[in-house]
């Protein structure tokens, strides 16, 4: 079966030079040529690659860009070209499949390749997809209508949009996201989700637990400084007098 192979540079010579590589490769088959990010879009859409060779900077929408503009069930395995330096680009070793640092030589293309052969031999794309979003949602100022979280295993991933998610919960080395009648673990600490949530509407209301501010339908006192807020699912979450100051200010403002 023939691996398709979509490739995504704004320099006609950076494509040339993968071109001319992976024609050499009997198993492969080139669906296209693109120059900008907005024919990126539109041919991943159409041609349905297996592998997309992406560069990263290009005018208008950027190699960001064009993963965020689609849905994330029809990303294609992608390896990244980028001109960045080797010390930013340790990033992309840990999460990305495979990038490829211009200038780049015929045997690094190679070597690109057969990774995104082994991972849809092994069929690990799930994981791999997974830390990708988890990347994506970690650029600073990259990706500002990004608005999901990666969930899942091995074995199966869920991209977990961040208005359907009414609670959070710590549990040990993980927290439990509550989305309506389901829930699932992420690993994360809770700092970590409170500076990645809060921008999103997620207020911390005890040392464990995150609420989604949209969820919330009532909030009574307790004792002793204590309150309690009542989610729209009946859901009951004590608020500790510790965070209680943050709630007290929204409230005003909603006053």
């Amino acid at each position: 079966m023939k691996l398709r192979v979509l490739i995504v540079d704004d320099e006609p010579l950076a494509r040339e030079l993968i071109a001319t590589v992976l024609t050499q490769e009997p198993d492969v088959e080139i669906v296209g040529q693109c120059g900008n990010g907005h024919e990126a879009v539109e041919a991943i859409q159409t041609s349905v690659p297996d592998v997309v060779f992406l560069d990263i900077q290009m005018p208008i929408l950027d190699g960001f860009g064009v993963l965020a503009a689609l849905k994330t069930e029809r990303w294609p395995l992608v390896i990244f070209v980028t001109a960045y330096d080797r010390y930013a680009v340790r990033a992309f070793e840990v999460h990305a499949l495979d990038y490829l640092l211009k200038p780049f030589e015929y045997e690094r293309v190679h070597a690109a390749l057969e990774r995104a052969r082994a991972a849809l031999r092994q069929r690990t794309n799930g994981d791999y997809q997974r830390r990708l979003v988890e990347f994506l949602e970690n650029l600073p100022g990259q990706m500002p209508g990004w608005d999901r979280l990666a969930v899942g295993d091995r074995t199966r991933t869920f991209f977990l949009k961040f208005d359907e998610i009414d609670w959070i919960e710590a549990e040990g080395n993980y927290v439990r996201l509550h989305a309506g009648k389901k829930s699932h673990l992420l690993r994360e600490t809770m700092n970590s989700a409170e500076s990645r949530l809060t921008a999103k509407k997620f207020l911390r209301i005890g040392r464990s637990v995150l609420v989604n501010l949209e969820r919330i339908k009532e909030w009574q006192p307790l004792f002793h400084g204590d309150s309690v807020v009542i989610l729209e699912d009946g859901t009951r979450l004590t608020v500790s007098r510790v965070y209680r100051e943050k709630l007290d200010q929204l409230a005003a403002q909603l006053g």
